[in-house]
């Protein structure tokens, strides 16, 4: 079930990040994060007007995943664009549910008139560029050697979505 951030939700972000920190290069940072890293972030997103959902699945009423949206960059020419984001539970991916999340985060930007939607994708990610691919995104260019994570060099792809 797709349903608004609860602020309640900022535990069970962290244990979902936190294996993506720990295990993955989809995302650059290196420490653990905890409840109230992700309370500041929702507050940051949620109160800039962007909007942000959790799944929750219906049969434990556990979150599993989650995706946002927010600024893309800081000039005002770039208020139409947003820089998306989206992270499951391990062993979540490969049922839908991404896709379900991307689809209501989708409507809610063209409801409050955002144009386009970037994703930036850590190489190598064969399964988000797929999800971004079927959901509609092109890529639109690669970032060489741009992360360090796990005693390597990380390029890091950028996909659009025009809304």
């Amino acid at each position: 079930m797709i349903r608004p951030v609860q602020a309640s939700d900022a535990a069970a972000f962290a244990d979902i990040y936190n294996h993506y920190i720990d295990e993955t290069i989809v995302t650059f940072e290196y420490d653990r994060v905890d409840a109230s890293v992700f309370e500041a972030r929702i507050r940051n997103v949620t109160d800039g007007g962007f909007p942000w959902l959790s799944f929750v699945d219906p049969e434990t009423d556990q979150v599993v995943g989650f995706a946002y949206a927010g600024k893309w960059r800081e000039r005002v020419a770039y208020r139409f664009v947003v820089e998306s984001a989206i992270y499951l539970r391990d062993g979540w991916g490969g049922q839908g549910i991404g896709k379900r999340l991307y689809l209501e985060l989708f409507q809610q930007l063209r409801e409050r008139k955002f144009r386009s939607v970037i994703a930036g994708i850590s190489l190598p990610n064969e399964a988000s560029i797929a999800t971004h691919r079927s959901m509609g995104f092109r890529k639109v260019g690669v970032f060489e050697k741009v992360g360090f994570k796990f005693d390597r060099w990380i390029d890091v792809e950028f996909w659009q979505l025009e809304l």
